[in-house]
């Protein structure tokens, strides 16, 4: 078990459960879309990102994406980090069916795959001076401003294992994370 000083924001109650085994943290659960109504848990969670940072952890769906943004916009200029699921097809056991969009939530994840996702969040900090792949590296990559640029994209996302439908800039951010600009360029 990992221990992790931020708070790890998630989606429901079975996410909560699930993080639980893996991680020593202490874990919120936004109730879903109930957090565009719940000033309280908005509170909570802008004191918990002063004190010891938070870190946003939602399924790769469209929901998920909804309730991420609105938390960090909620909370921007405080202490918060981005853990990313992969878009994966499937079920969760505990449903009859899939969901909308048929992808697995942060509750269906394999350990590796929730591990690896907190473990980028947690190194957002450490990212040091080295050289950084910037918005012009992408559009001269076609990853930017192209017909076909989106797909790129989300090849690439798959690549690295985040979800497909990820903005390009929040993408960008996370490929910093992970290469050095001379790395990243290897990939093409």
């Amino acid at each position: 078990m990992i221990h992790i000083k931020e708070a790890i924001i998630v989606e429901g109650k079975y996410d909560k459960i699930r993080l639980s085994s893996l991680v020593d943290a202490n874990i919120i659960c936004t109730d879903g879309f109930m957090i565009f109504k719940n000033e309280e848990m908005i509170h909570l969670l802008s004191v918990l990102a002063d004190e010891c940072g938070v870190i946003i952890l939602t399924d790769a769906d469209a929901a998920g994406f909804k309730i991420r943004n609105y938390i960090k916009n909620r909370l921007e200029g405080k202490k918060v980090k981005h853990a990313f699921i992969p878009s994966v097809s499937g079920k969760e056991k505990r449903k009859e069916k899939a969901g909308k969009e048929g992808l697995l939530g942060v509750e269906g994840m394999r350990d590796e795959a929730l591990l690896h996702a907190l473990s980028i969040a947690e190194k957002s900090e450490k990212v040091n001076q080295k050289e950084k792949i910037t918005k012009s590296d992408f559009y001269l990559l076609g990853l930017t401003g192209s017909k076909n640029s989106r797909e790129k994209r989300k090849n690439l996302a798959n690549l690295i294992g985040v979800p497909e439908r990820i903005s390009a800039n929040m993408l960008l951010d996370i490929v910093n994370i992970l290469y050095s600009k001379e790395k990243f360029l290897e990939l093409f």
